[in-house]
């Protein structure tokens, strides 16, 4: 595995997400922001928070997957959230953990008022290391 993570001692044990990811691979892979857009660019989810988590998770995923990289080579994730508030916090965790399953890179999550399409409400882009 190109990347391993650790939470250091001394420091809160976070989850879902872990504080450090070393990248051991030879090439690192930048994902840009996606969005709640099928293969046809329709946007799956009006409205709704969770589906477009799931699907920018997907897209997420088959953009790793155009370069041979999985889930696990991903070291970092930031993702940006309309209107984020708490209330939705699970929703969101439910969407990452059914694309990453265990894994658990280092993570930031951004509550903004808009993106780049007043319809989006969910935006996700990675930083990945592959041999």
């Amino acid at each position: 595995m190109a990347v391993h993570t650790q939470n250091p001692s001394g420091m809160s044990t976070p989850r879902g997400y872990s504080h450090v990811a070393i990248g051991t691979g030879k090439r690192v892979v930048f994902v840009a922001g996606q969005v709640a857009l099928d293969a046809n660019g329709n946007l799956v989810g009006a409205g709704d928070v969770g589906a477009q988590a799931k699907q920018a998770f997907q897209n997420l995923l088959a953009a790793l997957k155009s370069v041979g990289a999985t889930a696990k080579d991903i070291a970092k994730i930031t993702w940006y959230v309309v209107n984020y508030s708490q209330e939705l916090r699970p929703t969101l965790t439910a969407a990452r953990s059914e694309a990453f399953g265990d894994h658990a890179p280092a993570s930031t999550l951004v509550g903004v008022q808009s993106l780049a399409d007043p319809r989006f409400l969910v935006e996700v882009e990675a930083i990945a290391v592959i041999d």
